[in-house]
């Protein structure tokens, strides 16, 4: 069977390093990374604690199909109790960490405890231990991790760490490796730091040889690449774009919240697009894409690569940042540019190289920007509070924010709070455009009715990535739905949701869903695993995942109107575009969709529906 069959216990308080069997029965019944990360996590920990405590755990997993020759097969979750929300916090990367630590024969790792002092955990195959991280704290993820692999004289080292944000406690600090790929939402990065852990470095000789049928595996990873091939979205369009093929998409059908959504449609969405990227500038005659990228195993290459222009005004003299780089991915451009109205594409890079340097969020970031400048434009904060004129469309506003939330210096440590935090001490919470606390991503709740239910009810706060319903409302994936629809949405969102769980439990990128259905997941699954993982077990395998967590936000206090939008959405229509005086229909939406799943009316999980899914 395709586990590793053993975890790693840490405990930071006492300096232990100690290896358990995995729990077989639940990896059945929860697969791996996401659903049996959340299982440990949800049996270990108190679904009270203040994520920041000493009591709350953090777990790195990998699913079964992590690290084979399975497409994307590079996945890691990160869970935890978030900082941001106080909702069960689940974050998910690619690179090549995910994959190095399956080589080296674990498929887990859970964090307890605190550590005295600064530390760094090292994993060479068999061998785990913690080291003194006195030498990389206070530095930057891209400081961190080239230190690490000098110090062990070792170039193929795998590193997953934090940068300054991560240690200072901003709320929306995020997890690194391959040092530009990320655990990036939730606040990951803030409780690595409140326990004194700067990083785990991973190097594995063991590779994957446990796969239970090999022969069949092979045939099936085959057979689903050259579905992967063959479609119009995994075969092409990300390839050649990445996500950022979506800005002029979403902006033509009216749906890209600009200005901290008051509006949805930006007019200077095509200077910040994937086209905009690939078209020589007019001052060096260079594109900013220098090329894609592609995480371990990972036949699509979405990732951009690109280049800064060197005579921008946040680079002048700042070499350090004139290489290629991680390049704009759509959510980071959407919440860096239209979300503030800045529509300068360097800005946006220079911002999001922060981000990537010092381990921050961007969508938080970027709309916690947006939160800000509109309160400047309302007159509630000034200059001098924040250091810098910021109205909306303001490239160095949105530049020295970066920073400055980078470094938690001055305004930055009110940056780090977010937007929900921040708007209620400045006596505005309605302009929080979150749920749970959790920032929206690119994509407006009420031009696209089914985002918006998703937003509402994602058990880790506003998340497009837990039900990307997109798919089918506006690239009609698998089939085409009317994004203003209310009817039916219920019921979308549901399908999506649980498989989602099911295909982040695997160890496989969600962005093989575009061509994928669970059809195309199971074979691989069974071959890797065990024959009794058919497409109707992964669904209810994703259907069980998605109340465990439910469950845990149950237990920490969430009710039903915290699954809830922001007034915002539910009483000021879209300005312009297809769906011009559209609002949300959630409360339409909500009760449906708590029939759906088998949860009462205040959106309880009945004991009928416990008892199916063996909760």
């Amino acid at each position: 069977m395709a586990w590793a069959g053993k975890l790693l216990r840490v405990n930071l308080t006492t300096g232990t390093c100690k290896s358990e069997p995995l729990n077989m029965t639940w990896a059945k019944d929860y697969l791996g990374s996401r659903g049996l990360a959340t299982k440990y996590f949800t049996e270990e920990v108190d679904a009270k604690v203040d994520p920041l405590s000493v009591e709350n755990k953090i777990i790195w997993a990998t699913g079964p199909l992590t690290g084979t020759m399975a497409s994307t097969g590079g996945r890691y979750t990160v869970v935890t109790k978030g900082p941001l929300t106080g909702a069960i916090a689940c974050s998910n990367s690619g690179g090549y960490w995910g994959a190095e630590l399956k080589f080296a024969g674990w498929d887990m790792v859970i964090f307890e405890g605190k550590s005295p002092k600064p530390v760094y955990l090292f994993v060479e195959n068999d061998n785990a231990q913690l080291l003194d991280a006195d030498y990389i704290w206070g530095k930057t993820v891209w400081d961190t991790e080239p230190a690490i692999k000098t110090k062990h004289q070792d170039p193929l080292i795998r590193v997953s760490s934090i940068g300054r944000s991560g240690e200072n406690g901003v709320l929306y600090s995020a997890i690194v490796n391959d040092l530009h790929r990320a655990a990036g939402r939730s606040g990951v990065g803030a409780v690595m730091g409140s326990k004194n852990l700067k990083a785990i470095a991973v190097r594995g000789t063991k590779g994957v040889g446990n796969v239970k049928n090999p022969k069949a595996f092979m045939a099936a990873a085959k057979e689903a690449k050259k579905v992967l091939a063959g479609n119009a979205v995994t075969g092409q369009g990300l390839p050649a774009y990445g996500t950022q093929v979506l800005m002029n998409v979403i902006n033509e059908v009216g749906a890209l919240p600009t200005r901290n959504h008051r509006d949805v449609q930006f007019e200077g969405a095509k200077d910040i697009s994937a086209e905009a990227m690939a078209t020589p500038r007019a001052t060096d005659g260079k594109a900013h894409l220098v090329t894609n990228q592609a995480c371990f195993g990972c036949t699509i290459a979405c990732g951009r690569i690109s280049k800064i222009d060197e005579t921008h005004f946040t680079v002048q003299n700042r070499p350090q940042y004139w290489g290629a780089n991680g390049g704009l991915e759509y959510e980071a451009a959407w919440a860096l540019g239209a979300a503030n109205g800045v529509k300068d594409l360097e800005a946006l890079q220079f911002a999001n190289l922060i981000c990537n340097e010092d381990g921050i969020d961007p969508i938080t970031f970027g709309a916690t920007v947006g939160a800000v400048m509109e309160l400047y434009e309302m007159g509630v904060l000034t200059k001098e509070q924040i250091g810098i004129e910021a109205p909306f469309g303001s490239a160095e506003a949105l530049c020295h924010l970066a920073e400055i939330t980078a470094r938690s210096e001055g305004f930055g440590k009110e940056m780090g709070l977010g937007s929900k935090r921040l708007t209620e001490k400045y006596g505005h919470p309605d302009l929080s455009m979150s749920v749970k606390g959790q920032e929206f991503p690119a994509y407006d709740g009420r031009v696209i009715q089914g985002i918006g239910l998703g937003y509402a009810t994602s058990n880790r706060g506003a998340c497009h990535l837990r039900g990307y319903t997109i798919a089918s409302e506006v690239l009609g994936i698998p089939i085409k739905t009317e994004p203003t629809d209310t009817d039916g949405k219920p019921e979308l969102l549901k399908a999506f949701q649980d498989a989602t769980a099911a295909f982040d439990a695997a160890g496989i990128c969600i962005f093989t869903s575009f061509a994928w259905t669970l059809n195309d997941v199971a074979p691989q699954v069974q071959a890797a695993c065990g024959d009794e993982f058919t497409v109707e077990n992964l669904t209810l395998i994703g259907e069980r995942i998605w109340n465990m967590e439910k469950d845990f936000n149950l237990r920490a206090g969430f009710t039903r109107k915290d699954d809830a939008l922001p007034k915002r959405l539910m009483t000021e229509a879209a300005k312009t575009g297809p769906a011009k005086g559209v609002v949300s229909g959630l409360d339409k939406m909500l009760p449906i969709y708590y029939q759906v799943r088998g949860w009462d009316e205040e959106g309880r999980i009945k004991p009928e529906t416990r008892k199916r899914l063996g909760l």
